[in-house]
């Protein structure tokens, strides 16, 4: 089946008795145009948006007929959870976090991150309350970074009208964002240094 627009989401849109054929995406295949999937029931479900800057949220709906919908299930990953203890400390931790570029989610008056180890070191580093979670990713800000993966397992961002790649910095390398007062630095490499 091809699917060229979300009809709908089941939270507002009544689909009465049909049968539920769910189609499990990760958070970062939430912002693709073009995609082939299959669905829990077995149904390849070829995705065609026409329309830039669509993001598929949880409960979508791709197709429907007489009988049944697919519905889009974002799956959970590996997430850094920030709880901030101010509205000052969400502020700076989102604001360090888009510095770099990254995705960010608030949830539950939390600040969520898709997992990586050296932001986790950065923000333990800087005071934060932070813990490794397993959380579904569903609240992105809207941004100029849009994530994609190119099947290479490294996230590549899209700035604007052009593309660039972020290398992912780890253990002590610095990063062009950031300045270069040792205090902060000392400690991520400390945190490092006692794995």
């Amino acid at each position: 089946m091809i699917c060229k627009e979300v009809i709908g989401n089941v939270a507002t849109y009544p689909i009465g008795d049909k049968t539920k054929d769910i189609l499990n995406l990760e958070w970062h295949e939430t912002t693709k145009r073009i995609m082939r999937k299959k669905s829990e029931g077995g149904q390849e479900v070829i995705i065609q948006f026409l329309k830039e800057g669509i993001r598929l949220k949880e409960g979508d709906i791709l197709y429907e007929d007489n009988d049944k919908v697919v519905l889009v299930n974002i799956l959970p990953c590996d997430v850094i959870q920030v709880t901030p203890r101010s509205i000052y400390e969400m502020g700076t931790v989102c604001y360090e976090i888009g510095n770099k570029h990254l995705p960010l989610f608030i949830q539950d008056d939390h600040v969520l991150i898709p997992y990586e180890r050296p932001l986790e070191h950065l923000l333990i580093a800087a005071g934060y309350d932070v813990s490794k979670q397993k959380r579904k990713l569903l609240n992105m800000l809207k941004a100029n970074a849009e994530p994609h993966d190119h099947g290479d397992g490294e996230h590549h961002h899209h700035h604007g009208d052009h593309d660039h790649d972020h290398d992912h910095h780890h253990h002590g390398e610095s990063h062009s964002h950031e300045e270069s007062g040792g205090s902060l630095f000392s400690k991520i490499q400390d945190l490092s240094n006692k794995e």
